[in-house]
Parts: structure tokens; sequence; C-alpha cells
């Protein structure tokens, strides 16, 4: 296993493990096969573990496997803060408190408000008192370093890592999300405040690894270096010396065993152009069925009306490349679980966006078609009840 530095020294296994997608068994956890899996990874050198308040089981069996092997003090435990479900002060302390029950523990060594939208919900918590309060938790030493996770765009993430001195922080990052999301902008930004950067959604939920198409899966196969499309996409990755730690929710032996023999040889700065061209053409290949070609440069903005322009077409892409599920999921995350709405319904149609995109697209139109495709029945209530939740 390799290793790269925190923000004070602490060496990260560059591969994490996510504990979201532990297996299920009769519709509970299955702790058994779970621990196999934990403790394979840990003997093979994975020393950081996350996972979050809202992962139904997940926390509690973590802490029960770590807790059994006594290995507590030699990993590093991850979770998260729902700051969404926060009302105060002492609901923020309260959800605290039963993470460290869960997890069988007194300390949390990466704390991350959870899904941190923009600075406006950062300054809602502020108002809560969440600064005095992670003062506390870090001179007690229940809390050793504070961060945020985050979904959105670029400009916005660079103004939440200038709003507050984080520890660190975690991004959706991958060889497709390359320009979109914080995107490289993103985290060469973070790297040069010296700030860790963790990463989520390497394979795009599998779909790097199980779901290319045909014309995808050739160029890999007929190039002269032959890796298994999972490690291609993890190799992008750390080759990055900016990212510290790549999460991986692996939930089968298999799977660990072959995450760490990636880990373990992966070096930064390996990729040659040819490979960097390569990565090019297969995601040209997956795009081919994209609605609309936005580079995610963001000249587009800011709108008036406070439209996620890139972030829209972003996920408007991703419901013909990746399925309407997952784009309704990160639609949700992007426009409405936030302080104020993003959505593709707030254009009013002036124009201003196109007047700055250097790809010529008929934003307003495009804008017209995504809220069509993304913003049905569901979406709308769902929309109706956040917003009368964050108004209190």
């Amino acid at each position: 296993m390799q290793y790269r530095n925190d923000k004070y020294g602490n060496k990260l296994s560059v591969l994490g493990y996510g504990c979201m997608r532990f297996s299920q068994k009769s519709g509970k956890i299955d702790l058994d096969k779970a621990e196999r899996e934990v403790m394979a990874a840990y003997e093979a050198g994975v020393n950081y573990y996350d996972t979050a308040y809202i992962y139904s089981g997940s926390e509690a069996a973590l802490g029960k496997i770590l807790e059994k092997n006594k290995i507590r003090e030699k990993v590093n435990i991850a979770t998260k803060l729902p700051h969404y479900m926060m009302k105060s002060k002492e609901s923020i302390e309260k959800t605290f408190q039963e993470e460290l029950s869960r997890l069988r523990t007194h300390y949390v060594d990466y704390y991350l408000m959870h899904m941190l939208t923009d600075v406006k919900t950062w300054e809602r918590l502020k108002s809560l008192g969440v600064e005095e309060w992670i003062r506390e938790k870090k001179e007690s030493g229940a809390i050793r370093q504070i961060g945020f996770s985050y979904h959105g765009n670029s400009d916005m993430f660079c103004r939440l890592l200038d709003a507050y001195d984080w520890d660190f922080c975690m991004i959706q990052y991958n060889y497709l999300d390359e320009h979109s999301q914080a995107g490289r902008a993103g985290l060469q930004y973070a790297a040069s405040k010296g700030i860790p950067v963790m990463v989520m959604e390497p394979l795009r939920g599998g779909r790097l690894a199980n779901n290319l198409p045909e014309k995808a899966k050739k160029l890999f196969d007929n190039y002269e270096i032959k890796h298994t499309p999972a490690e291609w996409a993890f190799r992008w990755l750390w080759n990055q010396p900016e990212v510290t730690c790549v999460l991986s929710g692996m939930n089968s032996l298999e799977m660990v065993q072959e995450n760490v023999r990636n880990a373990s040889d992966a070096q930064a700065g390996e990729f040659t152009e040819k490979e960097e061209a390569l990565l090019k053409r297969v995601v040209e290949a997956i795009n081919e069925k994209m609605k609309v070609g936005c580079t995610g440069c963001g000249y587009c903005m800011p709108c008036p009306k406070k439209v996620d322009i890139p972030g829209t077409f972003a996920v408007y892409n991703k419901r013909y490349t990746d399925g309407k599920s997952k784009a309704f999921q990160e639609y949700m995350l992007c426009t409405v679980l936030r302080k104020d709405s993003t959505s593709a319904s707030n254009c009013v149609e002036c124009g201003k966006c196109e007047a700055h995109c250097p790809q010529h697209i008929e934003i307003r139109r495009e804008l017209k078609n995504a809220r069509k495709a993304l913003e049905g029945p569901v979406y709308k209530i769902a929309k109706k009840v956040v917003s009368l939740f964050l108004k209190y």
C-alpha cells in the first residue's frame, strides 16, 4: 500500500474504504461478510474508513468491526454531520454523540459537513454556532480534523474552500467528471491552499467499470497496456499528486484485492501523453449520447437568477449516460439542497449566458429541455418539501 500525507503530515492510504455499500442480507448489513472485507483491507494497509450518519447501519457496523478486532486506534474514521437536518447547536451535539456511540469510539479522525452545497448554507450553520462547536470538539480531541463533502460546480467549491480554515475536503472526481462538479480546477485550487482532497465516485457509481459502451471497451482492449476499466479509472486519479485518498465502496474480497493491488504500484505522474489521449477518446465514446456539449468551463456564470447552468447540463447529460435515478439524485443535490434554489426553472431567458459561451450553446433552449427532462412531478414535490424545511 502507498500513502500520501494529510495537512498535518499524517500518512493516509491512497485507497480508502467507502462503507456506504456494505452488502445486505435480509434487509440488514451482512456483518460477517463486511468484517472479512474490512479486515482484508486493513491487513493490506488501508487506514481510512469513510461512513456517514445517513448511511443506514454503516456507522454501527464499522464500529462493531473495529472494536471486535481491536484496531480502532490503528485506523482513521471519517464520518459526516447531516447539517441539513440541524436546527441548533444542541441538535449538532446530539447527532455527533449518537455517531460516537454507533462507532464505539470517543473521537472521530476526519469529520465532514455532509454535502455542503454553497456559502449561504455554511453561513446558516455558522448562525447555529457551528464554528464554536467545532473549536470545542477540536480542543477536546473529539474531532481531529474538520472538512466537508461537496457536489456542485468548481466556482462554488472554491468559494467554500475560502470560507473557513478547512483541514480537508471530499469531492466527486473521475475522468468523466474532470471538468464538471468541483473538477480538476477545484482539485488544484485545494492543493494550492494545502488542503488534502479525498475522492468519492472514482467509478461514477460503477459506470466506468461495468457499464461502458462497446466502443469504449474496445479502446481499452486494443491498447498496448492491459488494465481493467476500473484500474484505468483509479490509476488516472492516483496519477495526480493533488489526490490524497480515493474511496472505493468495496463489497467483495475480489474487489478489495484488485484495488489493493492497484494502489500498491500506481504512481503519480506515470501517465504518458498516450494514456491521457486514450482516456480522452474513452470519454468521447461515453459522451456520444450527451445532449449538450457543455465543457463545464463556467463562462456563462453567474446567472442573475442563480441557475447552475454547468451543473444542470452535466446532470442532463448524465440522465442519458447514467440513467434517470442517478441524474435525479444529483440534480436534487445540485439545485435543491441549498439555501437558494439553482434549478433550470429559475431561468427567465435573459440571454446573458449565451453571450459568453465559448461553445455557442443555445443555453436558453437547452435549459428548457433540461427542465422538461429533470423537473418532473416527484422533483417538484421534493423541492417544495426541502424549501419549507430549509426555512427553519
